[in-house]
C-alpha cells in the first residue's frame, strides 16, 4: 500500500555538491526499484542546533517520497551505511494529510452554514395582561 513519506537528512558540511547529486540519484534509484516516487529539495548549509557528530553545520535534504514501507526501510538502511550521512528522520504524512482535509471541510462547511440566509424571528408573544383585571376562571 503507497503511503505519503517526509524523510529529511543532513550530510556533513564539506561535501561537495557533485557527490550530493550522486547520492540523491542513488536513493532516487532505490525508490525508483521499488516503484514508488521521490521529490528533492536541497535546502543548503545550515547551522544545527546541537553538534552532532562534532559538526556544527550540515547541508539539508528533504525528500518527499511516495511508497511502501519496505521502500522506506531500504532508504533508512542506505542511508545508515552512508558515511556523510550524519543524521536522519522518516515521518509518514498521510496520516497528517487526512486530518488537515477533514479540518477544512469541517471549516468550510460551517461558512456555509453561516453563510445561510437566517431563521425567521418566532412570532411574538401574547400581550400580557393589564394590572386591573383579573383572568377568567379555568373551567372545571
Amino acid at each position: 500500500m503507497n503511503r505519503t513519506y517526509e524523510l529529511m537528512f543532513i550530510v556533513r558540511p564539506d561535501m561537495v555538491e557533485d557527490d550530493l547529486n550522486k547520492l540523491l540519484s542513488t536513493l532516487e534509484a532505490s525508490v525508483a526499484s521499488a516503484h514508488g516516487t521521490m521529490k528533492s529539495e536541497v535546502w543548503g548549509k545550515r547551522r544545527l542546533a546541537y553538534s552532532v557528530r562534532r559538526f556544527n553545520d550540515g547541508i539539508f535534504v528533504l525528500l518527499l517520497l511516495e511508497g511502501t514501507g519496505a521502500m522506506v526501510h531500504e532508504l533508512e538502511r542506505r542511508l545508515r551505511v552512508t558515511e556523510p550521512v550524519i543524521k536522519f528522520l522518516t515521518v509518514r504524512t498521510d496520516e497528517e494529510l487526512k486530518r488537515l482535509d477533514k479540518v477544512k471541510k469541517l471549516r468550510d462547511s460551517k461558512k456555509k452554514a453561516s453563510a445561510a440566509p437566517p431563521v425567521p424571528a418566532a412570532a411574538p408573544a401574547p400581550p400580557a395582561p393589564e394590572a386591573g383585571t383579573e383572568p377568567a376562571p379555568a373551567a372545571v
